[in-house]
């Protein structure tokens, strides 16, 4: 009995070891996104002479047109970002141009989660969390409320306005690094508990570093668990946002994505283990 024991045993450690796998990994290359098209006269396209690690990433750019009117999305996507009750990582690694012009500040996105909502007639493409830049400093956000189909809409497009049902809107943004700088690499990681109610969570690390946490907070809409893609990339959202006019004088803007993930452990999002 002792004999078939270790033998057993010794059986038993000689198993190969399994590890999990991340749901999604990019290693800066246009492959493995669903191909959606630059707006107005963006690029995207895959180099090998600026990465954060390994031989190619990903450059993204936009250019300010005078007079256009709609948006300035340069982003890829990853359709599977998140359904509601959902608990997940992601993380990647981004790099603003050398010379990126901070100051006047304006919007920058640089990776957000959205949705179709134009069956609720109360809105169309409405992003939830965003990453975006404003000045030098970082920021991300949480949007609750609910987006159903056949509830009623706000009066006078006061998204805001929850009573009686309603769908509604109401975001929170909070900064997350105050002292960005062009020409540097930057590794963001996030946990994210996807909640409608007060059970959700949401981390964020840069560089490794813990920079904000919150527990017991909603963090996305009710919604009827629709699916949520997660884009990186550059949405100059500032250029529309902000009456369709351009702050400062640098209307072409260059961001530079790499070692993009999205698993179910922090490893699996971070830019330096992918």
């Amino acid at each position: 009995m002792l004999i078939q024991s270790l033998t057993l045993a010794l059986g038993l450690l000689s198993l190969p070891t399994t590890h999990a796998v991340p749901e999604f990994a990019n290693h800066g290359t246009t492959s493995g996104w669903v191909d959606v098209k630059p707006e107005a006269q963006g690029t995207k396209a895959e180099v090998t002479n600026v990465v954060y690690r390994g031989t190619t990433g990903l450059k993204v750019t936009q250019t300010f047109i005078p007079g256009y009117q709609d948006r300035y999305h340069s982003e890829y996507v990853y359709n599977n970002g998140y359904k509601r009750g959902d608990t997940k990582f992601y993380g990647f690694a981004f790099r603003l141009a050398d010379a990126w012009e901070f100051d006047p500040p304006q919007s920058f996105n640089i990776a957000q989660f959205i949705a179709d909502f134009g069956d609720t007639k109360c809105d169309d493409w409405s992003p939830t969390t965003m990453v975006y830049l404003r000045g030098r400093t970082l920021y991300s956000r949480v949007k609750t409320g609910q987006l159903l189909p056949g509830k009623p809409c706000p009066p006078d497009n006061d998204k805001g306005d929850c009573s009686g049902g309603k769908n509604c809107q109401n975001t929170r943004e909070f900064a997350l690094k105050t002292d960005i700088d062009g020409g540097v690499w930057y590794r963001m990681t996030f946990q994210i508990t996807w909640k409608s109610d007060a059970t959700g969570q949401f981390k964020t690390w840069i560089n490794g570093t813990k920079v904000h946490e919150e527990f017991n907070i909603p963090t996305t809409l009710l919604d009827d668990n629709r699916e949520f893609s997660f884009r990186v990339g550059l949405y100059a959202n500032g250029w529309h946002d902000d009456n369709h006019q351009m702050k400062g004088s640098q209307g072409f803007r260059q961001v530079w994505i790499d070692e993009v993930g999205v698993g179910s452990e922090f490893k699996d999002a971070d830019s330096d283990r992918l």
